[in-house]
Order: structure tokens, then sequence, then C-alpha cells
């Protein structure tokens, strides 16, 4: 199956690599499910945690850092909305 010993190697490094992205993106996915929830309780505690947990994913480059700039974007202006009204 595996043409010689790195490509055997590289491939199992992927597929950890692979479960661990996974397991930090549905984390995340958690994350922002909680956080529509703590807007609503204006919980703020939670909403710093929840923005904290994706930068911290952002810089390990498990999802792309304009995308979770955008997901903290979002998440600042429900904030904001929230408690302005």
């Amino acid at each position: 199956m595996y043409i010689n010993k790195s490509v055997k190697k590289r491939h199992k490094q992927s597929l950890k690599r692979q479960k661990r992205n996974k397991i930090a993106k549905s984390g995340i996915k958690n994350v922002l499910k909680k956080v529509s929830i703590a807007i609503q309780k204006n919980d703020q505690i939670t909403i710093k945690h929840s923005i904290k947990i994706i930068a911290k994913n952002a810089s390990k480059k498990i999802i792309h850092r304009k995308n979770a700039s955008r997901k903290i974007s979002r998440i600042m202006k429900k904030n904001y909305i929230a408690n302005n009204i």
C-alpha cells in the first residue's frame, strides 16, 4: 500500500492531526452555541472565554485567522446589540 516508510509516517501524522483538528473544530461549534445563550443571560465571562478559545485555535492554525476574526466580530456585535437595547 505504501511506497516507502516516509509516506507511511506522513499518513500516520496526517490522521493524528486530522483527529486533533476535528476535536478542536467541534469545540468551537460548541462554544458558539454557548455564546448565544450567554449573550441572552448577559454572561460576560463566558463570552470572553469563548473569544479566547477561538483566538487560540486561530493561532494554532486550526481555523484561518480571518475566519476567527469574523466569528469574534459577530460575537461582539451581538453582545453590543443585546446590551444596548
